[in-house]
């Protein structure tokens, strides 16, 4: 098949999951084209070596790349990040009419929303079938975050998001999302529900993978020989970092916490643990992801913890799949999907999000878990990992999904 790629982000942003499908379809006989902007996420810099301009293309990996214009941002200014979504929208739209304009079929990575909008134009004006993958719960990314305004201004973008969302999934030829719960909340708005499918996100299989914890790692990280318990991400506002330490601080006579990473609640995360005076947690800034996968090993587990918030409900974040692709048995402080699948599949620890006593329950806990269970965690996470979660298993699913689109090209009701 000719297959359209569209994504706002594409590597060198860490944006891995397009880029590996892309690359999969190509090794699997596909002719794949990609759209998708000029480089400047998380930072909101364009990246050095990068001029922006209209028809910028180059061939990776037997994929043909096409970069357009955008309004380069990434910060908590709500007019800003709408500049850059609106940007990519408008200039993704225009140079997908000649460029994908022959593809049989188009995958979507849809984040954020707008990224629908070129597809749009596709179906429109030539019936292109469109798989989209949706990666969180719109508008809800955006009406939990401060970037809407209050007042009668943001329920008037609430709503226009939300009737948006509505026509994108009425237009989707097939949708993947990537947590059971998202299912439901689709289903909810519009979409016809046997043209839903779970497809689970993959890890950056290039970097987590299982290998050997080794002496030097353990010191990277610190370890005294007993339980140590990692957080590895953004320090934003919605990983709820203070009550991890807040647990680690009740029970810091059994672990120790090291949190590996920054954002822009690192300087608060720095001083409550001065506050608490607490001497088991440790800071190691970011680090890159070439030493992650050894740094998992070093630890005993991988901490998973968002806030009790909606949008959560219904997806599974990434760093579960990094844990579990690496063998790391998990504790996770989250809601809905994420902390059932861990407790279902017996690949680690779970409880309810926003309770730090709760959570240093299960920190003394994961101390007191015997070894050969530990080990058996460790077995479990990486089956289901494999068996379910892979890149082979995900590119499997999207690629049926694509066939089947484009093989049943259907008029617009």
């Amino acid at each position: 098949m000719k297959i359209g790629v569209i994504s706002q982000w594409y590597p060198p942003e860490p944006s891995y999951i397009p880029e590996n499908l892309a690359r999969e379809l190509v090794g699997r006989g596909h002719r794949v084209r990609v759209l998708t902007g000029f480089p400047n996420y998380p930072t909101g810099e364009l990246y050095p070596g990068y001029r922006q301009r209209w028809n910028d293309r180059s061939v990776m990996d037997g994929v043909t790349v096409r970069r357009v214009p955008l309004y380069p941002s990434h910060d908590s200014s709500g007019g800003r990040r709408a500049a850059n979504y609106l940007s990519f929208a408008a200039s993704s739209s225009a140079a997908a009419i000649r460029y994908l304009g022959g593809a049989d079929v188009v995958y979507v990575y849809l984040t954020p929303a707008t990224v629908f909008a070129a597809a749009a134009v596709l179906r429109m004006l030539g019936g292109t079938p469109a798989v989209i993958h949706v990666q969180d719960v719109w508008p809800e990314s955006v009406t939990s975050s401060p970037m809407l305004p209050g007042g009668v201004a943001g329920r008037l973008a609430s709503g226009v998001l939300h009737a948006a969302m509505h026509q994108t999934y009425r237009l989707a030829s097939a949708i993947a999302v990537i947590a059971p719960s998202m299912r439901d909340i689709v289903v909810s708005r519009g979409a016809d529900p046997d043209r839903v499918r779970i497809v689970l996100n993959w890890a950056d299989e290039t970097f987590f993978h299982p290998v050997e914890a080794t002496p030097s790692a353990r010191a990277r990280i610190g370890h005294r020989d007993r339980c140590t318990i990692m957080y590895a991400g953004t320090m934003g506002p919605f990983q709820n970092i203070d009550d991890s330490i807040r647990a680690a601080a009740a029970v810091r006579d059994d672990i120790d916490l090291v949190l590996a990473g920054s954002g822009i609640g690192e300087a608060a995360a720095l001083d409550l643990t001065t506050r608490l005076g607490t001497d088991n947690v440790r800071f190691l800034g970011r680090l890159p992801m070439s030493e992650m996968a050894a740094l998992y090993a070093a630890a005993d587990y991988q901490l998973v913890i968002l806030k009790d918030l909606e949008i959560f409900r219904g997806t599974i974040p990434s760093k579960l799949q990094a844990a579990l692709s690496c063998g790391s048995p998990v504790i996770v402080s989250a809601p809905g999907d994420c902390a059932a699948l861990v407790e279902n599949r017996r690949v680690g620890l779970a409880c309810p999000p926003g309770d730090w006593s709760a959570l240093a329950d299960r920190f003394r806990q994961a101390a007191e878990t015997p070894p050969g269970e530990r080990t058996a965690m460790a077995r479990r996470a990486r089956a289901l990992y494999e068996a379910e979660m892979s890149r082979r298993a995900g590119v499997d699913q999207l690629e049926d999904m694509l066939t089947e689109a484009a093989e049943r090209r259907r008029p617009i009701r």
